[in-house]
């Protein structure tokens, strides 16, 4: 009999894919599912970018191996983002390298960094690929709390009371996934800093600036942040292109060099038609985020209303993709708590708890789903069930 690997022993199937086979499970029994538990945007990419892929598709040797760093007119259309958006310099040969998804760019920049027994700073709750990714790689995850009490931001005193010799890379990420919290400047300029002192290498996951946020920010925007950072950033959510899979790592060029040693020997290149959409999409301007943000505006005033009438307390500080609630007192458990939803209602919501042990006690809603389908998902309970908390029959 074959076994597997036995860095297999110490991670789990990624908690989506697992529980959508569930949910997919229950709809084809003819459950009618609203699921607002994923963060894939449903709504189209600007049509000025899917025409853009329709004539690449015409294009000599668009349909051959590209290059590993992507062609240079996205590179350039990536440091044109920055520089527009953000005010950040970038030199787009040596700063930047266009990603498949900045999910992958996760495990690169591990596989690139990382030795067996190095520790990694990981926010809790954050992101759980940062966790699985660490492991995968033969480091060791360090917890660091993320609590509402401090607007879901470090405690730095807490930090620098943690044993830090062995540490070699920090994962942030503001806008913050899953609480939704901004972050600032100043913060990022306390975590270059923290990097510094530590010779830590600060790595920044920033896919959601630009979702109903009114000051985008870079950590690449701190002084002296190339010294020490990456930052990560993707198209799927700003521009609906979820299934494209494009992302982009920037900042320090010996470390971006070092990223690219791991990428080329694990792909063959971005497809030309993608790299083409890529490139139109970020020329948008801010029209296309005011229309995009006026559509999800309208989706969390409904998705707010839904997580109150189940008794919970909405982070109404929160930006991005979605909406961060605290469950009602006396709730113990939040992944039985969205069981029962998910059976009695039909509504599939994401526990706190799969971000880590402070997620517990609060749950997350995502707003890819239509207006209509979050007033139906109201309509599932009584006007007010809102004594206790507890969901209405």
């Amino acid at each position: 009999m074959i076994t597997t690997a036995k860095r297999l022993d110490i991670i789990e199937e990624y908690y989506f894919s697992s529980k959508l086979r569930e949910v997919r499970q229950l709809a084809s029994e003819g459950k009618p599912i609203i699921n607002m538990g994923i963060g894939s945007p449903d709504l189209q990419p600007s049509q000025a970018v899917i025409d853009a892929v329709v004539l690449a598709m015409q294009e000599e040797n668009a349909h051959q191996y590209q290059s590993y760093q992507g062609l240079p007119e996205l590179r350039k259309g990536m440091a044109d983002f920055y520089q527009n958006n953000f005010n950040v310099e970038l030199n787009p040969n040596t700063e930047i390298l266009p990603l498949m998804g900045s999910k992958e760019g996760i495990m690169h920049i591990s596989l690139a960094f990382l030795n067996e027994g190095d520790h990694v700073l990981i926010p809790n709750p954050g992101y759980p690929t940062y966790t699985s990714v660490t492991n995968l790689v033969g480091a060791v995850p360090v917890y660091y709390d993320l609590k509402e009490a401090n607007n879901w931001e470090p405690d730095f005193e807490a930090l620098e009371k943690l044993d830090l010799a062995k540490v070699k890379i920090m994962w942030i990420g503001y806008p913050h996934m899953p609480t939704g919290a901004r972050g600032s400047l100043q913060l990022f300029e306390k975590l270059v800093a923290f990097a510094k002192k530590h010779q830590i290498l600060l790595v920044n996951d920033n896919p959601y600036s630009f979702v109903l946020n009114d000051n985008p920010m870079s950590l690449l925007q701190v002084e002296g942040a190339k010294d020490v950072a990456l930052e990560l950033n993707s198209l799927s959510k700003t521009f609906n292109m979820a299934g494209w899979r494009v992302g982009m790592v920037l900042g320090n060029a010996a470390c971006i060099d070092a990223v690219l040693k791991v990428k080329s020997n694990m792909d063959s290149g971005m497809f030309y038609g993608i790299q083409k959409g890529a490139i139109e999409a970020l020329k948008s301007d801010k029209t296309w985020f005011e229309s995009m943000n006026a559509i999800y505006r309208k989706r969390r005033i409904l998705t707010e209303q839904l997580a109150e009438k189940l008794g919970c307390k909405v982070y109404k500080e929160g930006v991005g993709l979605f909406v961060w609630a605290k469950l009602p007192d006396g709730i113990i458990s939040a992944e039985k708590f969205i069981d029962e939803i998910l059976y009695d209602k039909s509504i599939f919501i994401t526990p706190g708890t799969i971000f880590g042990s402070n997620g517990e006690g609060y749950i997350r809603f995502a707003l890819c789903v239509k207006e209509e389908k979050v007033q139906e998902a109201i309509e599932r309970f009584l006007p007010n069930p809102s004594e206790g908390g507890a969901l209405s029959n």
